[in-house]
């Protein structure tokens, strides 16, 4: 399949504003500033495709994204952000629910977590929730160049005691790219093209 430039398709606020349910896409959420919109900018090799801010909560809608034909990256709301109203926050989990309720294309899950914070009973309840509907599930452990690499080890070793046995990892930074031609593996593999260069 011949890869094109990833473009912004559009921002659903309501599940029937989703994009028709063709091919294959990509879901990637987690925690409110753990590093979502950086890592699928990097991993696309598009530099502001997903929009980055340091205010947690920036990502309102589900936001899909072309890398190929009927082949998408789509980006969920950040969860875990207190300051948030209570009104958004319980439009966004009924949004991300819809979603996930018989989305066809679904075909993979990246789960990002700052791995300073280690994994929170929201990003397992996430997991959880992806592997009820059979769907492959990654996290990708951001930020990986703010720890040293002893400490970076010893977080890596408390989050495989905490996840599911069968869960895949991966080290990432978008700073000094590490874990990146991983996730573009990854990303190759669920869709079926190459995912960024």
């Amino acid at each position: 399949m011949q890869a094109i430039k990833p473009t912004f398709i559009k921002g659903a606020a309501r599940p029937q504003d989703f994009p028709a349910d063709l091919g294959r896409e990509v879901a990637v959420v987690g925690r409110s500033n753990s590093g979502k919109s950086s890592a699928i900018n990097t991993a696309v090799g598009v530099r502001k495709l997903a929009r980055v801010s340091k205010t947690p909560g920036r990502t309102q809608m589900i936001n899909f994204f072309e890398l190929a034909e009927q082949r998408r990256i789509v980006d969920l709301p950040g969860y875990g952000f207190a300051r948030v109203p209570l009104a958004m926050r319980e439009r966004w989990r009924e949004l991300i629910e819809a979603y996930f309720d018989g989305r066809e294309s679904l075909v993979g899950l990246l789960v990002t977590v700052d791995i300073r914070r280690g994994l929170s009973d929201l990003d397992l309840a996430m997991v959880e929730l992806a592997q009820g509907i059979d769907v492959p599930t990654a996290l990708l452990l951001t930020k990986a160049d703010k720890l040293s690499r002893g400490a970076g080890a010893a977080k890596l070793r408390q989050i495989e005691r905490e996840a599911p046995e069968d869960i895949i990892f991966t080290l990432f930074s978008a700073v000094n790219r590490t874990g990146v031609d991983e996730v573009r593996e990854r990303l190759a593999g669920w869709l079926g093209v190459g995912a960024g260069t």
